[in-house]
Order: structure tokens, then sequence, then C-alpha cells
């Protein structure tokens, strides 16, 4: 089944499932599957088409207990299975009562996606990222990162016996540094923020034919795995697509993504095509999308980032304009919150869920709460937020505001006298 209109049927060299062309976003022009990421007639963004075969519930049901159940939507080898890989996916959908009650949202989830390898969404997207780049031809696997990307690719690089290349703004939370060093691929700090980082990479993409750059040459692939997200949501929720979903914001594939995997599901009638509202969530001191959306812009003014939520800090998003069709055609919003709003947004969702996410989860969590307060969000609609990376990635955001309740002897008297002062 296809879901793009025209899309070639040409026989491919290459081994990528149901992927069938790459097509541009703006144009419609298609151009064999490539390395490629830009159109060469207006230079817009490519993405991957497909001819879908024969996808059930009962066919991805018997997959893996990875995101490999859905390779029969994905562009990935046929074989992605037999070789090393990270194996990502089917994280847990928790039933949030205690956030919700603490929101006033009569029905939430949590999407807690810390439970991937390098504990971030980004383990899927990389995972599809390597199965297609082995497929085109490259050896080194590569990215520009704010971080969670970084980890991904040098554990998937490391898993896969590959070389990889990680370029990062020098001011990365140091968990994250870390966290990518202990596989000893190549790290490189670079003295800029993330889109000067994002601009080398794209030279050195040119300059190396075998490096395969994750979100640079090989990006149309590699943001297909953002799509088992809203798989996932839809499968774990027993085949049914929510009301509303809130997503975080950075490049804003993301969103895209997780929009396209709720309409393929409903076109290929593994769910009704039910309507839903998709949210954005982006931290106000970088907020380019959020500004666009309030100021009814269909363009994007680049900002330079300032806010401890790192991971979503880049200034001139990719799929900005994106964001705000999906956002709008479904009637949702994007906003944006203060760091101190972020902060209190990671506190509130670990002490009512147990789940401790990093800066991006706590700007879903406060711009959940404040488009709740604008009415921008329906309290009574089935709602899922997206908690895509570890706390233990940004302990620096909480460092010094939270801590021991007291420090006592070792008598049970003191201890009596601490919980009494509680």
């Amino acid at each position: 089944m296809s879901l793009l209109a025209d899309v070639s049927t040409s026989t491919s060299t290459f081994d990528l499932g149901p992927a069938r062309a790459l097509s541009c976003r703006e144009c419609g022009h298609r151009i064999p599957l490539a390395a490629e990421f830009a159109c060469p007639q207006c230079f817009g963004p490519l993405e991957v088409a497909y001819e879908f075969g024969d996808v059930t519930r009962a066919s991805i049901e018997a997959g893996p207990q990875s995101i490999w159940r859905y390779r029969g939507l994905l562009p990935v080898p046929s074989t992605v299975q037999d070789v090393p890989n990270t194996e990502p996916g089917m994280t847990r959908l928790i039933k949030a009562d205690r956030l919700g009650a603490a929101l006033g949202i009569r029905n939430l989830w949590v999407k807690d996606d810390t439970g991937n390898p390098t504990h971030s969404f980004k383990d899927r997207v990389v995972a599809v990222a390597l199965a297609a780049a082995r497929e085109l031809g490259f050896t080194v696997l590569c990215c520009p990162s704010t971080g969670n990307l970084a980890n991904a690719v040098a554990a998937a690089a490391a898993r896969a016996g590959w070389d990889s290349v990680v370029l990062i703004p020098k001011s990365l939370e140091q968990a994250k540094v870390l966290t990518t060093a202990v596989y000893d691929g190549t790290l490189l700090a670079v003295d800029g923020n993330y889109d000067d980082v994002n601009r080398l990479a794209t030279e050195l993409a040119a300059e190396h034919e075998d490096w395969a750059f994750v979100n640079v040459n090989v990006r149309p692939y590699y943001a297909e795995g953002s799509k088992t997200l809203g798989y996932e949501v839809a499968e774990q929720l027993g085949w049914r697509l929510p009301e509303q979903i809130v997503v975080p914001v950075a490049s804003g594939s993301q969103l895209t993504k997780v929009d396209k995997g709720f309409q393929e599901f409903g076109s290929l009638g593994l769910v009704e095509a039910t309507p839903y509202t998709i949210f954005g969530a982006q931290a106000t001191g970088c907020s380019p999308v959020a500004k666009a959306f309030d100021d009814g812009h269909d363009w994007i003014q680049p900002v330079r980032p300032d806010t401890i939520a790192r991971s979503l800090a880049i200034g001139n998003p990719a799929d900005g304009p994106y964001v705000l069709d999906a956002v709008r055609r479904t009637g949702g919003a994007v906003g944006h919150v203060s760091d101190e709003e972020v902060v209190e947004g990671i506190r509130l969702l670990a002490r009512t869920e147990g789940v401790f996410a990093e800066t991006a989860g706590g700007v879903t969590v406060a711009t959940t709460r404040k488009l709740l307060a604008e009415g921008k969000l329906d309290p009574d609609a089935e709602t899922v937020l997206l908690i895509t990376g570890d706390g233990l990635k940004t302990l620096d955001a909480v460092a010094g505001q939270i801590g021991p309740t007291a420090t006592v002897p070792a008598t049970s008297a003191a201890v009596r006298e601490a919980l009494e002062n509680r």
C-alpha cells in the first residue's frame, strides 16, 4: 500500500524494506534512494517515500520487543535483526494518575523513553540510521549533537564494530560528555553552540564519503526512527490513537514524525483514524518555534540558545515550519516555559510518578501545565506526554536545589525528630 502518490516502483539496488524513493517535502520531486538530504530542484528537505506491504496487527505483535517489530514500515534492510544493534524501543507507557491529578488532567499517560539502551529516544533514530547507512555503503557513524544523540551514536557504533566521530558544543553537560566518551570513539568538543557544530558537520559530511552523519547526509532515514514512538503509543493504548499528545521540540523532527506515524497507522487500518491534537513544548531560552506560533508566522526566526534544557537548544530548527504545520492542522499549540518551570516540571514528574527526566522532560511537563492554564489543552481528553531522556544526564539542573531531608545522628530519636520537622 502506498501512502504517497506517484512513488516510483522501480527496483532499487538497496534493500531498505518498503522505502522506494526520497521525496521533497516542498515540491514533491523524487530521487532514487541515496545518501541525500536536500532536493536537487528546490533545496527543500527530503523524506522517505514508501510502498507498504501487508502489515497487520498480528504481524507486528509477532515481532521482537524492539522497534524492529515495525521493520515493515521503516527504511531498513529485511535482515536488520541479524546484525548487532542496540535493539531500542518498546519502552513503557505509564498510566500517570498522580501526575494527572496534580496537573488537572483526568486521563494521562507518560511514554517513558528513558528505558532505551542509552536512556533516550535517540537510540531509535540512530538504530534506523545505522541500518540504512550500512546498506548505503558507509563505514563510520557520525553526528553533531546536544548530548543524547552523541550517547546513542557512540554506543550504536561500538555495538556494530564501527568507528564513530561525534561533535558536541564544549558547554555540554559533563554527564553527557562522559556517557559518550566511555564508548571510546572520537569525541570532539567544538568552541560554539549546536548550530555552529551542525554547520561543521555539514562541511565534514561533504569531505568524507564514508562518514554517515546520521542527522545530516542520512537524515531522511534517521528521522523515520521517531515514527516508532507514535507506533508504540498507539499499540500500547490498545491499537488506538490518543486524543492529545505533548512533544518536546528541538529540531522538530520528533513531533512531525510522531504525527506521520499516527497517520500511517490510520491509513493502513491498524488503528481507527480518529482525530488527535499535537502540542509542542520548548524552553523560553530557546523557543523559536513557539514564538513563530504565537506570532502567527509560517517561518522560524533563528535565536541564540540560553537555557538549561540543552538537549532542546537548537536555535535554528530544521523542522520548525513543519512543526507549525502539524500543530495548526491538528488544532494544537506550541508553548514555552522558563528554566525555573523546567526544574519544577522535573521534580513534579519525579515525585508523582517515580520518573526522573532530563530537562527536556521538565519542559514537557511544565509546558503541559501552562497550556492547561491557558485553556489550550483539554483536561478531559486522553493525553500522552513524551518523556525522552533520563535525568541522570542533566544532574546539574537540580544540583543545589535538592538533597537530604536532614543529616542526623545514628539514633531512632533523631530520625523521629527529623520526621516531625519535615
